[in-house]
């Protein structure tokens, strides 16, 4: 009889966890027109393509990317909590004798971290794109978006949008404020 009755509580605590998931919705459906706890599922495997390693050289350095899809990530924006696929980018930036101005490829994101953080917002299959959002560096300098277009099978454009380089008043006068990543437009990255 107990064997019946962990069997039986198994089969309820599976079907709260799976009613607890909340409904799917198409990955660029908007988040505010959804209810909390949804999922944007990436349902045609859109994400996929760009994921990978990466490399290009700007003005000298040299710029890894680390691109990698993370399933059912949270986000708490707004008073509007849901779940999303994305893809993620980490990166590592060399000068040109190989020193490391700057790496997240080793960082551990916290929940609701902004800061160096760059995620996927959405993407236009019909474009090949996908648009991220980036936290910025320290103190969030340099905050803004950036586009990927999918060229062809190993190579991606970068355009990088900075919207603000300024520096907020609670930043300490020490953090570097240095924005490594490349300002630029349609910059090709290789896929290694």
């Amino acid at each position: 009889m107990k064997i019946f009755n962990n069997r039986v509580l198994i089969i309820i605590m599976f079907f709260i966890i799976i009613s607890c998931r909340g409904q799917q919705y198409p990955l660029n459906t908007n988040y505010e027109e959804v209810p909390n706890n949804a999922y944007l599922k990436d349902l045609n495997n859109e994400l996929n393509p760009y994921t990978g390693i990466y490399k290009a050289n700007f003005e000298g350095n040299e710029i890894i990317l680390y691109i990698a899809k993370e399933t059912y990530k949270f986000f708490d924006l707004y008073s509007k909590k849901y779940y999303q696929d994305v893809l993620s980018i980490k990166y590592i930036v060399k000068n040109p004798s190989g020193i490391v101005l700057q790496d997240t490829n080793n960082m551990n994101f916290q929940s609701g971290q902004i800061e160096f953080s760059i995620y996927s917002i959405g993407t236009q299959s019909s474009n090949n794109l996908v648009i991220f959002h980036y936290g910025g560096t320290n103190c969030g300098v340099g905050w803004g978006k950036v586009k990927l277009k999918k060229l062809n099978s190993t190579q991606i454009s970068w355009s990088y949008y900075p919207n603000s380089t300024s520096v907020r008043d609670d930043c300490p006068s020490n953090a570097d404020k240095t924005v490594y990543l490349p300002v630029t437009k349609d910059l090709v990255f290789t896929k290694q």
